[in-house]
């Protein structure tokens, strides 16, 4: 069978990409832009990939071979309606679907049963955490996570596997999608305003979710928060012996030792002792070059986890500063007013505008100057932008032995590449 992902480059599609390969499909696929996950699909044998979403692209890939199924990122439709390569194979008889249809395909010919690490924040982290905990464990499992791991690809499924980590996300509504066999809770807290307009639309859908899970585990405050608790696993404290940094990823931590503690009856040292020895995910504060990080948050409840991290890791000794790029101007608009205290413990904020995408073309982009002004103190703050004014700044502070953070939740062209190019030639 050959399957066209359409939006291949994206952090969900990709690994899902990854696996159809490894199963035996015909892989190709195509984005609107290349960036580093295009040349990581690239590198792992998927070549046949395109940066054009014209009809005349896909027409391309058809001619050379036959197309079974178009598999799309759900952000296909909602920046065009009338996406040329849908319009494509509808005209030509071609099935189409977002990515949730083909995974439960192969979860059901592969006998798999669902771990879905599901939430607001958190999910890359739990769910990498998780892969690493049951590999360590020698439980062979398949998986899906958004972001590279040096233990493993971002997508595959071990020979034998009984289990499936997935990264499941609520944009587009993607998890309703899906029946887990225990659905993990990470964090949850509104977010993809333009799916759910209002908070009580966004916290029934994970209502909903838990509803067609298994089993559930998550937060003493998330079962709050969602008005749930009965009969699910609630967690009220993490223990003592985990020695990571930050008190997010700890928790993060403790929801997968708690998850592999319903797969089988480990002793609790041994996995405390094999999840301080995780060895982290990409653009989770990681390390790009001595002083340099890089980190993923994009909401308030994640750029606090970011920061409580950074302090614990500089020490009394470095000052935190912070390169900003916001994710999306509409989510802006819904979030300025919860900024606040999201940095304090920064020396510095450099502000950049907003990484834009499927924004509204009728609301006013909202400047850096804009967005400070609602921060407790936005005296810290002042805008900025990528550049070689921002790279000679980036140097001094590392030169100065501060411990500096890129916070930035876009894929090609945002902050997080930038860096990588400047600091690092990659």
């Amino acid at each position: 069978m050959h399957v066209y992902f359409s939006g291949i480059g994206g952090t969900a599609i990709g690994p899902l990409a990854l696996i159809a390969k490894s199963l035996g499909y015909t892989v190709s696929g195509s984005d609107k832009q290349d960036s580093q996950y295009i040349e990581y699909l690239r590198a792992h044998g998927i070549t046949d990939i395109v940066i054009d979403q014209s009809s005349d692209a896909i027409a391309a890939a058809h001619a050379r071979q036959p197309i079974d199924w178009l598999v799309y990122t759900s952000a296909l439709t909602i920046e065009n309606p009338s996406a040329p390569e849908i319009q494509f194979c509808q005209a030509n008889g071609i099935k189409t679907s977002k990515r949730d249809e083909l995974l439960n395909v192969i979860l059901e010919r592969q006998h798999l049963k669902l771990l879905a690490v599901a939430g607001t924040h958190g999910k890359s982290t739990t769910t990498a955490m998780l892969i690493w905990l049951l590999k360590q464990l020698g439980v062979p499992i398949g998986y899906n996570v958004g972001a590279k791991i040096s233990y493993g690809d971002m997508g595959e499924i071990a020979p034998g596997a009984q289990y499936f980590v997935y990264e499941c996300d609520e944009f587009d509504r993607n998890f309703l999608h899906f029946k887990p066999y225990i659905s993990i809770l990470s964090g949850v807290s509104w977010d993809h305003h333009e799916i759910f307009p209002t908070r009580g639309s966004y916290q029934q859908a994970f209502r909903d979710f838990i509803a067609q899970s298994e089993q559930t585990i998550l937060w003493q405050e998330d079962a709050t928060y969602l008005g749930v608790g009965n009969g699910l696993l609630v967690l009220q404290d993490e223990p003592p012996g985990l020695s990571l940094a930050g008190e997010f990823n700890r928790r993060d931590a403790w929801l997968a030792i708690r998850t592999a503690q319903q797969l089988g009856d480990w002793p609790l040292d041994q996995l405390l002792e094999i999840m301080n020895r995780f060895p982290g995910l990409q653009r989770r504060m990681e390390l790009l070059t001595p002083g340099l990080y890089s980190d993923y948050a994009h909401t308030p409840e994640k750029i606090r986890g970011a920061m409580s991290t950074a302090l614990e890791m500089a020490g009394q000794d470095r000052q935190v500063v912070i390169v900003y790029e916001p994710l999306t101007d509409r989510r802006q608009h819904h979030m300025l007013d919860d900024y606040k205290d999201c940095f304090s413990g920064a020396a510095k904020v450099y502000w950049l505008p907003s990484y834009l995408a499927r924004e509204d073309p009728n609301v006013a982009i909202l400047t850096p100057q804009e967005l400070i002004t609602h921060l407790a103190d936005p005296s810290i703050a002042q805008p900025a932008a990528m550049g070689p004014d921002l790279q000679q700044t980036i140097s001094r502070h590392l030169a100065a032995g501060d411990f500096v953070v890129g916070i930035a939740g876009g894929g090609g062209g945002s902050l997080d590449e930038w860096l990588r190019q400047e600091f690092t030639g990659k």
